[in-house]
């Protein structure tokens, strides 16, 4: 079982910079898929990136493709996520979650399989 705590939101102007983070604890991060959600007010929770679990895998949606960029740090159970030119139809709630996946090596932006989500941090774009 994994518990996953999000960090580093806030407000920020169109064309500026965050980078959110996302902290596990639990053991076994390694055989996890970690994968970004966002929710905006009004709207259906949507994938924005995922990457597995050795990092052989990133995935973007379209609409932040360019922009964004994940990472992991195995070691310290860490995942990021580089959010650059931020637009205000980026502004959501953001949430990372953990997909169960020690064989695959591959992550979905389906938010069906994930198994564990942190409680979300607010990114709000605008000027």
């Amino acid at each position: 079982q994994l518990q996953l705590v999000e960090s580093g939101g806030g407000l920020v102007q169109p064309g500026g910079s965050l980078r959110l983070s996302c902290a596990a604890s639990g053991r076994n991060f390694d055989y996890y898929a970690i994968g970004w959600f966002r929710q905006a007010p009004g709207k259906a929770r949507e994938g924005v990136s995922c990457i597995s679990n050795l990092v052989s895998d990133k995935n973007y949606a379209d609409s932040v493709k360019g922009r964004f960029v994940i990472s992991r740090d195995n070691v310290n159970k860490m995942v990021y996520l580089e959010m650059n030119s931020l637009k205000p139809e980026d502004t959501a709630v953001y949430y990372c979650a953990a997909e169960l996946t020690p064989l695959s090596d591959l992550c979905e932006m389906d938010q069906g399989p994930y198994d564990y989500w942190g409680q979300g941090t607010q990114v709000t774009v605008s000027s």
